[in-house]
């Protein structure tokens, strides 16, 4: 297991590491004042199935107290899937997706077109559970 100390150390992965209690403290840590400055999120979830994908977004709203968004396309077999969710509009999407990682990628959006976004991640599947 890789020594994860920085989320900046996640962008360079394809799926999320295994990280213990310490390491998880440590990046939520450094990712709450990225979320603080932002006006909204958009998620995307790479897991190995539909419902893992939902559990886990439905653990950030509960953990952010996020009014919960509405899935709007689901898919119809199973499968890995990508799930993307934008937290303005409240809805969520999600596909089949082959040939993906494994974790949780969320950008730190703004109303002002002019600010970048921040993404980070891959985060875990069960990062955002307390």
């Amino acid at each position: 297991m890789e020594l994860i100390e920085s989320i900046n150390q996640l962008d360079q992965l394809r799926s999320a590491p295994e990280i213990n209690s310490a390491q998880k403290q440590i990046l939520f840590e450094q990712l709450i004042p990225f979320m603080d400055k932002a006006q909204w999120f958009t998620v995307g979830i790479m897991a190995s199935s539909e419902k893992e994908a939902i559990d886990s977004l439905r653990e950030m709203e509960k953990l952010f107290r996020w009014p919960q968004m509405k899935i709007v396309k689901e898919v119809d077999s199973d499968g890995p899937v990508f799930l993307k969710a934008n937290q303005k509009s409240g809805e969520i999407h999600i596909r089949i997706e082959y040939g993906l990682g494994e974790g949780i990628l969320i950008s730190c959006q703004h109303n002002d077109q002019l600010t970048p976004s921040d993404t980070f991640g891959p985060f875990p599947l069960d990062f955002f559970r307390k």
